[in-house]
């Protein structure tokens, strides 16, 4: 036996296996100094790690800890040279899952690095390096630190960009300027870069800016009211009205986006940072090359350009116009619509009325291409008292209506002249605007251009028949039709009216009639001149007064005026025979004389029908 077995000592050695002789003392010893060559590891937290090993389904990872870590191969595919030994970083997403195998994802880990620097560039506003993915609704979709964020089309550039596929596939510098951590949004911009760098620019331009300056400038913008000029760095307004002399309906008529153009500056405001620019102030105003033989009188042609509601624009050169009052478009005294004379577009020709050049104004008629129907020398004849014309109803008033005959030449109807029969008070009770009527010509005076007007004159004066038919103390049937505080309107056969005091409406059984009755009335007083007859239903059953009887004949108080002496003479000679003859024979003639009235009115009511 050897020295060195004789020195072993057996007696530490027993059967409990490996590490079973050990004391819990050394035990405790040794795990301490195990642990202490360990890692401590947090869930949900980013580290480094060495890769052990890598299979075509698993990559190992030592990451420090008691275990060894399983990545899944398919998350270092941008890694195809990965070996054992790289360091990479990874997230830890379970200590130990059910099979006691520590949980790593480096997908996780870079998302969670990226939102780490995400944070970091817009906390420190540092400049970010992407690449510009796909076009979106509004704007880009780019990739900064694998994560997508949005670029929307305002951002991309302090111009309007009209054409966002031309930024696919390119990298952009962005800086972040809003994080949405709920939706995990992030907001980027390309134009804050941009504005930095015109500052500078936009600040020395608006320092050497001054009225009357000419700048040289590109179309940015174009809306209906002008166009927005990019000066470089600074925009400007170019507002409708000054980018031509002539009328101009959308800037798009002469002008593109993109275009260069050299403008002037109108005005401008250096608080506001407003700057109002002119194209057309570069050229020379057009009116002073309207030709010198153009005065008041002359004749021009021009295209319309403008209708509005008191008249329209005639253009004879560009920018040189013209106002057509609508009263200076037709000899008629009603105005009308311009719209109802001329649209845009018209080229027509027209009369100077007036001319100032110094104000660069001038109005201008067409009705004066044509003569003044009042002027015409058939007028006198043509409208002669007496004449019969049909015109149309223009206009109606309380006291009539204006009747034209002919473009230009109007008439008074008065209302009073409109019926005999019927008692209008305002002629649309008679007429409507636009409808036709017969007149006759009642009075003409050519020199203050007014004509008078009858449509009743047309016929006969039924008034003269009516003396015969409606003598006083006759009886007619007639029905209420209304009543006032006084008088009641009555329907008289042949389409007239007639008034009866109220207390003519009392009936033998002394009741009052009411509207809608039909009775028998007497006529008690009949006023030829005023076209007015005064009946009485009492009347028909009560014997007449003193003052009813004395108006029943006026006819022979005036006789009895006029008569001469000798008339006198031979009344008092004839004896009470000749008397009674002759009054028998008066009544017999005055029956015949109101019974053919009445056959005249019944053939002329027929004829009406």
């Amino acid at each position: 036996m050897s020295n060195k077995q004789k020195d072993f000592d057996w007696d530490q050695v027993d059967g409990k296996g490996f590490g079973g002789n050990y004391s819990a003392e050394q035990k405790k010893q040794m795990e301490a100094a195990i642990e202490a060559t360990l890692n401590s590891v947090t869930e949900k937290e980013v580290v480094k790690g060495i890769v052990v090993s890598k299979t075509d389904r698993e990559v190992i990872v030592n990451i420090g800890f008691k275990s060894d870590g399983l990545v899944s191969a398919s998350e270092f595919r941008d890694m195809p040279d990965l070996k054992a030994g790289d360091e990479v970083e990874v997230y830890i997403e379970n200590q130990e899952d059910s099979n006691g195998q520590l949980i790593l994802s480096r997908k996780l880990a870079k998302v969670m690095g990226a939102w780490i620097n995400i944070e970091r560039a817009l906390e420190e506003d540092t400049i970010i390096n992407g690449f510009v993915k796909r076009r979106t609704k509004g704007g880009l979709i780019v990739d900064i630190f694998g994560i997508e964020a949005f670029l929307p089309g305002s951002q991309i550039d302090v111009k309007p960009i009209r054409d966002f596929d031309i930024f696919v596939g390119k990298n952009m510098e962005v800086k972040v300027v809003k994080i949405n951590h709920t939706n995990d949004n992030v907001v980027v911009s390309h134009k804050v870069l941009i504005e930095k760098d015109l500052e500078e620019q936009r600040q020395l331009i608006l320092n050497n800016l001054d009225k009357g300056q000419v700048l040289e400038g590109v179309i940015k913008n174009m809306t209906n009211f002008g166009v927005f000029i990019d000066l470089g760095g600074v925009d400007g307004l170019l507002h409708i009205t000054d980018i031509s002399w002539g009328r101009i309906n959308h800037p798009q008529e002469v002008l593109k986006l993109d275009q260069k153009i050299q403008v002037v500056v109108l005005d401008f405001d250096e608080n506001k940072k407003r700057i109002s620019l002119g194209m057309k102030q570069l050229q020379a105003h057009p009116w002073e090359a309207l030709a010198a033989d153009v005065e008041v009188g002359s004749k021009v042609k021009g295209k319309i350009v403008n209708v509005a509601d008191y008249g329209a624009f005639l253009e004879v050169l560009p920018g040189v116009e013209g106002l057509i009052h609508v009263s200076e478009m037709s000899w008629s005294q009603h105005l009308r619509n311009p719209q109802d004379f001329l649209k845009v577009g018209d080229e027509m020709e027209a009369v100077v009325l007036t001319l100032d050049r110094a104000e660069r104004k001038m109005s201008l008629g067409i009705k004066q291409l044509t003569e003044d129907p009042w002027t015409k020398t058939d007028l006198l004849s043509k409208y002669a008292v007496g004449t019969k014309h049909k015109g149309t109803v223009r206009n109606l008033t309380n006291f009539g209506l204006f009747l034209e005959l002919e473009e230009g030449i109007d008439g008074l109807v008065h209302v009073s002249d409109l019926s005999w029969t019927k008692k209008i008070k305002h002629p649309s009770e008679f007429v409507k605007v636009g409808d036709s009527l017969d007149v006759i010509v009642i009075e003409l005076d050519a020199d203050n251009r007014r004509l008078a007007l009858g449509h009743k004159q047309l016929e006969e004066n039924p008034w003269d028949t009516f003396e015969s038919v409606f003598t006083v103390g006759s009886s007619h049937k007639a029905t209420i039709i209304s009543k006032n505080d006084k008088m009641a309107v009555l329907e008289l056969p042949y389409g007239i009216e007639g008034l009866a005091p109220l207390k003519q409406l009392v009936k033998a059984d002394e009741s009052v009639a009411e509207v809608g009755e039909a009775l028998d009335f007497i006529v008690t007083e009949f006023q030829k001149d005023d076209r007015k007859i005064i009946l009485s239903h009492t009347r028909t059953f009560t014997a007449p007064t003193a003052e009813e009887v004395a108006a029943a004949k006026p006819e022979k108080k005036k006789a009895a005026a006029k008569s001469s002496d000798k008339t006198t003479v031979t009344a008092e000679k004839s004896t009470m025979g000749d008397i009674g003859a002759l009054s028998a024979l008066k009544e017999q003639m005055e029956g015949a004389e109101r019974a053919q009235a009445i056959k005249k009115l019944e053939k002329k009511s027929k004829k009406a029908e």
